[in-house]
């Protein structure tokens, strides 16, 4: 699996699981753009060092790529990114979506301020970036997103509402990028990391020990691969497991045609509607009513 010519925008790579991202990208082949701010856990500050050691290291290997600090938190930032390796490489085919923040508290003491600057790296960060890249993976009908979640966004986690709101909007945005970049040969999934970081570290305990950010990476490599076939899936990965994620749509239970059942029914018939068995997956909301109207008809 090699990424020769292909060029790879790595957001938040100053550190952790992005570093170890673009690392492979870059012992790979990949030219890779090596994004981070530079700044603290909680979002604040910044600086360069970090991400021009890891240009350095990709540079030591051997690969070639550029460090870029531009914060992902406007539309403006977003489009210097790409820019940056536009005019470095000529190209833009692969983004992984990686900066990140943690502002845990919660909810009933959490503040607008530290909501919205979660959102705003997370998942406006991913948005403002992942645009200007999709635009012009579509102008050359090539492109690999992925975006990167986390098992808080998709079953929660005590303390983290807002970071949870970000990371299972990202699976959303990610959906939508899949079905809209099909025709175009753009491929966009979605990674659940468990990983030992900065962010992390004080979480995880001795549960670190086994949780390397480079075990998260492969997967990573995979999804961006030009040969790969996935799209609009998520999958876990971590301490060397990877599993798919998913959501799926259990049959539950259809009312008699022509009435609008008393709320007694849906208690009556609870146990149905939460059965998960032969549930199904759509591929979208579309597909979900075409599952809805083959019940109507049986």
């Amino acid at each position: 699996i090699r990424f020769d010519k292909r060029v790879a925008i790595v957001t938040g790579a100053g550190g952790g699981l992005g570093r170890e991202h673009a690392l492979l990208l870059g012992r790979r082949g990949a030219k890779v753009v090596v994004n981070d701010l530079g700044g603290a856990v909680d979002g604040s500050g910044s600086g360069q060092t970090m991400a021009d050691q890891v240009v350095e290291e990709i540079r030591a290997a051997g690969g070639e790529a550029i460090a870029n600090y531009d914060s992902v938190t406007t539309p403006e930032g977003g489009e210097a990114i790409v820019k940056a390796a536009l005019d470095a490489f000529g190209s833009v085919d692969i983004v992984i979506n990686n900066a990140g923040i943690l502002r845990d508290k919660s909810f009933p003491k959490l503040t607008n301020e530290e909501l919205e600057s979660v959102l705003g790296v997370h998942l406006r960060g991913a948005f403002h970036v992942s645009q200007p890249a999709f635009r012009e993976m579509k102008e050359r009908e090539y492109g690999r997103l992925v975006f990167t979640t986390s098992n808080a966004g998709l079953f929660g986690n005590f303390g983290q509402t807002n970071y949870g709101a970000a990371k299972a909007g990202l699976v959303g945005l990610s959906n939508v990028l899949a079905i809209e970049g099909m025709k175009y040969n753009i491929k966009s999934n979605v990674i659940a990391p468990m990983a030992k970081s900065r962010m992390t570290e004080a979480l995880l305990g001795s549960l670190g020990d086994v949780l390397d950010p480079a075990l998260v990476s492969p997967m990573v490599a995979y999804l961006a691969w030009e040969q790969c076939a996935v799209t609009h899936e998520v999958f876990s990965a971590g301490a060397g497991r990877y599993a798919r994620v998913f959501i799926g749509l259990a049959p539950g239970w259809v009312a008699p045609r022509g009435a609008v059942p008393e709320p007694e029914a849906i208690a009556e018939h609870l146990e149905q509607i939460r059965a998960t068995e032969g549930f199904f997956i759509p591929g979208s909301s579309g597909e979900e009513i075409e599952i809805l109207m083959g019940q109507l008809k049986e």
